[in-house]
Formats: C-alpha cells, structure tokens, sequence
C-alpha cells in the first residue's frame, strides 16, 4: 500500500510504501533531514507529524493505515 508523505515547509510530495524508512523517502524526495547518531538518541533527525507529534526520523518508518502523512520538518542551527 502506498502513502503520500507531504513534506513541510517545502510542500513535496512523494509517494512511499508501508514500512520504508523515512530516512529513505526524504532522500527520494530530494529532502535533507538532519542526522547525526542514526539511532535516535541525538534528535538530529527529529521532525514532527501532523498531529503534533515529534518523532526521530532515522529509526521511523511509514506507519500502515493511512493515505498520507506530513511531516514538518524543523530547523536546527547546531546541526
């Protein structure tokens, strides 16, 4: 099943299946998000969802049972 993962603030759009690595989409996607321990302990990489929650992009995945997900992506000056 595929998900359109809408990234803010640069409104892009890409389609993504169940279970790919966020990480992965964004680069698809052309869409730089931070990183630094690649295992969530740092919060480089975090970044927020549509219902407010934040969330470590390099260890989240596209959740099953939706047809899009926005991810609003913050800017960090110490990364």
């Amino acid at each position: 099943m595929n998900v359109r993962v809408r990234f803010l603030p640069d409104d892009i759009t890409v389609d993504a299946e169940v279970g790919e690595p966020l990480l992965d989409v964004a680069d698809r996607a052309g869409v730089f998000i931070p990183t630094g321990c690649l295992m969530g302990s740092c919060y480089a990489c975090s970044v927020e969802v549509e219902d407010g929650d934040t969330i470590r992009a390099c260890i989240a995945a596209v959740p099953p049972g939706r047809e899009q997900l926005t991810i609003n992506l913050f800017s960090d000056p110490t990364w």
